[in-house]
Formats: structure tokens, sequence, C-alpha cells
């Protein structure tokens, strides 16, 4: 089984109904088996903070959401964050993917990186960076965790989770 299936597979198991995505290479095949499932109505967006939105009326209206993004617009969400996830107590599991480490090909995503784990810190978002495919072992408890607690939890999932850059 591909880890995106594993990843999809977790998302249904805990009831995530609701899943919205901004475009990502390194997430296209998560994004692809999200297409494949019935379960799973998904909605892409054009921008995270919209994304979150879409995710909050998904959840007032009963439904359990999740949003898949990249880190390098995470700083155009920090007021959505803040004044509508946090405020409000809404659980949002982040699946992030992490670009800007060693190897990263394009040197505009390294800016972000160096900031993304510190803003999530700021914004006391708990925070669990994936490194290597056995990591996702952990999805599902992740994924319990953020819907017990009604907070958003952020997933950096880093290229070599992903199988490298395809150097």
């Amino acid at each position: 089984m591909s880890i995106s299936a594993r990843l999809v597979d977790d998302f249904v198991a805990n009831g995530v109904e609701f899943i919205t995505t901004v475009p990502c290479k390194q997430l296209a095949g998560v994004i692809d088996e999200i297409e494949t499932r019935d379960a799973l109505m998904h909605v892409p967006a054009n921008k995270e903070d919209e994304g979150m939105g879409l995710c909050a009326g998904a959840y007032m209206g009963g439904k359990r959401a999740a949003i898949i993004m990249q880190n390098t617009a995470l700083g155009v969400t920090v007021n959505t964050l803040a004044t509508l996830i946090q405020y409000y107590r809404l659980p949002l599991p982040m699946l992030i993917s992490y670009r800007g480490e060693l190897r990263e090909p394009v040197a505009c995503q390294v800016e972000m990186a160096v900031h993304t784990k510190a803003i999530l810190a700021q914004m006391n978002i708990p925070t669990y960076h994936f490194h290597k495919p056995s990591d996702a072992d952990e999805f599902d408890a992740i994924l319990k965790y953020t819907f017990m607690c009604n907070k958003p939890v952020a997933v950096l999932t880093d290229a070599s989770f992903w199988g490298g850059y395809g150097e």
C-alpha cells in the first residue's frame, strides 16, 4: 500500500469527510488518492487561508475536515488560524509538505522553511515532522488527538518522507 493510500485511509478511519487542498507536487499522490474515495468530499482551494475557511464551514456543518497544503503559504494562514480555527477551538489536521530543507532544488522555498516551525510553535500548534515512511504509523494517533482536543495540528512531510526530490 502506498503512503498516500495509508494517510487517506487514516483520514477516513477517523471520520474525516471533507478535505480541501491546494496544489502541491509532493502531495499530488495524496490528492489523487482523495479523488478516488467516495467517502470524502474534496474541494480544491485557491489559497490556504481560503481552504481553512472551507474547513471551518464544513466542521460547523457537522463534518470533520482536513487541509492539505504547502508550508510556503503558512504565513498567509496566521490570521485565519488565530481568529477562526483557534478562537473557535476547531480541530483541523493540516497535512503540510515541508519544502526548503537539504537538497531543495528551488531557492525561494528555503526562506519559508526557516520560519515554518517557529510560526507553528509561536501559535502553540502541535507539530509533527515526518522524515521517513514509517513515521506515517503515527498519523492515526495524531488525527485522534486533534479531534479529541479540538486543536489544529500540523504534520510536516519533507521530501525524504516522499522519496526525495527525484535526484
